[in-house]
Formats: C-alpha cells, sequence, structure tokens
C-alpha cells in the first residue's frame, strides 16, 4: 500500500478541547505507519494548506502531543476562512492540489463547526474534479452545539459547565448584596443563532428562586414587556434577578439587539454585545441597579474546568477520523450517538457530510418553556450528562500548565500564494 502524508488543519472559533482531537488525530495516525507517513499541520488552519505552511508533526514528542489533550485553544492556529465554490474561485482549489501534491498529502483531516464542513466537503470532492485522490474526514467542534445528527458538539460541554459554574457564583454574589447594592445581572453568552449556552446557563438553577432567573434564546423573539415584567417580577419574589443571554436574540423585526452593522470574515453580522443593551433596558424602564458581564473567549478557553465527557469525546472523534479514513472512506465526520441519557452512554456512528454542511440544529421547543424563558426538564436530561467530571490539567505554581509545540514548518516547494 502507498504511503501518503495526512493534513490536519483547525477551523473558527477554538475550543477547550479542540486540541484533544488533535491529539486523537496525530497519535492515531502514528499508529498507521504503512498508510499514513508524516501529519501536516497547516498553520492558521485551511490558510496554512494555501500558503504552504505547514507544520511538520513528527518533530513535536509523544509527551507533547499527549499534553494537547489538556491545553485550550488551537495549538496550530485557525482561521475564519470560507472556500468559496469551485466555479467562483477555482485557483483556490487548484493550489490546494499543487499543495497535496508537493507534500504527497492523501488525507485531509478538517476541524471545525458548520463552515468548515462545507469547506471538507468541496475539498472532498477535488478528486473527482481535479484528479487527485483526497480522503477528507471532518472532526467536529464547535461551542455553539449547532452541528446536526451528532447527539453533542465537542467544546460544547466544557462551555456549558463553565457557562453554567459562572452564573451560579455571580447569583450568590448578588443574592449577598442585593439588599443595599445591585438588583439585576446579567451574563451574556455566545450563540449567534442557536440557544445551547444560554440554556447550559438553566443548569444552575436546581429549585425555585434559584438563579438564572431569566434566560433569553435565539429561538425566542424577544418580548420587551413581557421581559420587564419578569425582571419586575423576580426582584420584588427573591430581592435579586440574575440572567442568561444569548449574543444573538433578535427583535420582532427580525434584527439582533447587539447588531454593530459589521460582518465577520464569513459574511455574519458582527454582535456588539447585547448585555449592556439589556442592561440599559433595565435601568431606563425599572431603575434597578446592575451590573453585566460578557463571558466572551473566556466561556470557551477554560480548560481549567472542561468536562470530562466533553475532553473524552473530543479526542475519541479526532481518533474515529483517522480509523475511518483508513478503511477508505470519504466525505464523513464521526458523530456522537447518544444511547442513554443516566448514565450517559455514547458511541460514534458515520455522518454523510452533505448531511452535515450548511445545516445548522435549533434548540427544540419544547427545550424551552412556554413562557419562553428558561429551559425545561426534557432540556435538562439532554445537558445535564454534557457537563459531567472533572479532568484537570497539571498545575505548577498554582497556574495550569499548557504546552507550547515548536510548530516548526517543511520547507516550501512551490511559489507564494496569496489569500
Amino acid at each position: 500500500m502507498t504511503v501518503k502524508n495526512a493534513f490536519y488543519a483547525q477551523s473558527g472559533g477554538v475550543t477547550a478541547v479542540i486540541n484533544a482531537s488533535a491529539a486523537g488525530v496525530i497519535e492515531t495516525a502514528r499508529q498507521y505507519p504503512d498508510q499514513i507517513g508524516t501529519v501536516y499541520a497547516g498553520r492558521n488552519g485551511i490558510i496554512g494548506a494555501l500558503t504552504e505552511e505547514l507544520i511538520d508533526t513528527s518533530l513535536e514528542s509523544a509527551e507533547d502531543i499527549a499534553g494537547l489533550r489538556h491545553t485550550p485553544s488551537g495549538a496550530f492556529g485557525s482561521c475564519r476562512y470560507k472556500l468559496k465554490s469551485l466555479e467562483a474561485n477555482r485557483a483556490e482549489y487548484e493550489r490546494l492540489i499543487e499543495v497535496f501534491k508537493a507534500h504527497n498529502i492523501g488525507y485531509f483531516f478538517y476541524n471545525g463547526g458548520g463552515d468548515s464542513a462545507d469547506t471538507c466537503l468541496k475539498v472532498s470532492q477535488l478528486s473527482e474534479t481535479l484528479g487527485y485522490p483526497i480522503q477528507a474526514i471532518h472532526v467536529p467542534k464547535t461551542v455553539d452545539n449547532d452541528l446536526p445528527i451528532t447527539d453533542c458538539c465537542p467544546g460544547f460541554g466544557s462551555v456549558a459547565k463553565y457557562v453554567a459554574t459562572s452564573i451560579r457564583e455571580a447569583g450568590f454574589d448578588v443574592a449577598s448584596m442585593a439588599a443595599t447594592s445591585t438588583k439585576v445581572f446579567i451574563l451574556e453568552v455566545m450563540g449567534r443563532h442557536a440557544g445551547w449556552i444560554t440554556a447550559a446557563c438553566g443548569l444552575a438553577s436546581e429549585g425555585e428562586g434559584q438563579p438564572p432567573h431569566i434566560l433569553l434564546f435565539p429561538e425566542v423573539e424577544f418580548d420587551q414587556p413581557a421581559f420587564l415584567a419578569r425582571v419586575d417580577e423576580c426582584v420584588k419574589t427573591y430581592g435579586y434577578c440574575v440572567i442568561g443571554v444569548s449574543e444573538g436574540i433578535k427583535n420582532k423585526e427580525g434584527k439582533f439587539l447587539s447588531e454593530s452593522g459589521l460582518t465577520d470574515a464569513f459574511g455574519h453580522a458582527q454582535l456588539g454585545g447585547v448585555a449592556p443593551t439589556i442592561a440599559k433596558l433595565v435601568k431606563d424602564e425599572l431603575g434597578y441597579k446592575y451590573h453585566w458581564a460578557v463571558a466572551d473567549y473566556l466561556q470557551r478557553a477554560a480548560r481549567h474546568i472542561a468536562a470530562k465527557v466533553d475532553v473524552d469525546q473530543a479526542y475519541a472523534l479526532g481518533k474515529a477520523a483517522v480509523e475511518i479514513a483508513m478503511q477508505g472512506k470519504n466525505a464523513i465526520m464521526p458523530a456522537v450517538r447518544r444511547l442513554n441519557d443516566a448514565p450517559y452512554e455514547w458511541d460514534i456512528i458515520e455522518a454523510p457530510l452533505k448531511d452535515v454542511a450548511n445545516v445548522e440544529k435549533f434548540m427544540p421547543r419544547d427545550f424551552i418553556t412556554e413562557d419562553g424563558f428558561h429551559i425545561t426538564e426534557a432540556c435538562r436530561r439532554y445537558l445535564s450528562p454534557l457537563i459531567q467530571g472533572e479532568d484537570f490539567p497539571p498545575f505548577s505554581n498554582g497556574l495550569p500548565q499548557y504546552v507550547t509545540l515548536k510548530r516548526q514548518t517543511v520547507e516550501k516547494k512551490l511559489p507564494p500564494f496569496s489569500v
């Protein structure tokens, strides 16, 4: 059998466990020396392939690759860059083929969310359209938890654990000061179209009156009068009100409350922070003293409080991606299948990329209470297993110790290419 090299890249917003998937890919690939030669990693995602910035992972020690399992962010660099269609930008695809040919790359592992699934699908079709055999396997990752077919997405469970913990702790803080100080606290979390992370905040509330008292989801149109009435009721009933809000909530006109007018590299609206918008509304209409916070990068970088389930799944999916490729398959995403809620049991199935690319999974309506302000027991049953277990990184001098790789690139063989 001809030995081919592999290309691995990380895409989009990074997570606390994306590097665990990288470890799964690289460690498993090293177990197939008769089929896979060197695993190259793209410096800054797919851009690394286009610019021929290929990191030689064989120069990284086994200890450092293993250490990726407990290291947050993207060890090789990520990017927000979506390949256009073959018809719209043939030059990019021809460049990929040139780079893959020049470095004897026959396996492509792309670790990301919905947009990278689309890119991976397009690359998988290169063998037919441009005459060069490539096996493209997508490794799922997104804190938004919005990929279809898979029970959950690596990165989400750890974010869920972080935001549920954070809003519970902040709730204790506000409750202790509410008599003479802050009455309303707002935590803004990620989630442009899908409210999974906001829903995870709801796990912190396990009894009557426990925060968060209100959750605002992208799937539910923001009803200002109903919201203000609920805030006022909570303050008068409990003495304070804690709110979890998705960055992507919309008004009745369908416009993001926090839309800044800018767009990102994928053409998505750049959101400018909904928490201060909600806080101002509370202040102007109800007069309550408030505080707000934006979890932002903290939620997706918090490896110190990662869920063990999430780490295990991230690694297992990276491992499965290589094993699927070794079976000669193409255009596949390994996905998590839930077998049981309690105890949580799962295995890995194969999802065709054509059924994954450009499909978003939203919160089911029966996961949101009838009034639109909290999660149901069905949602709690779904979410709770995903935050279970602790998988602490090693600590030294009181701080978590993370791995920094050499990231040494191979010699370029082709003319420069601009992206």
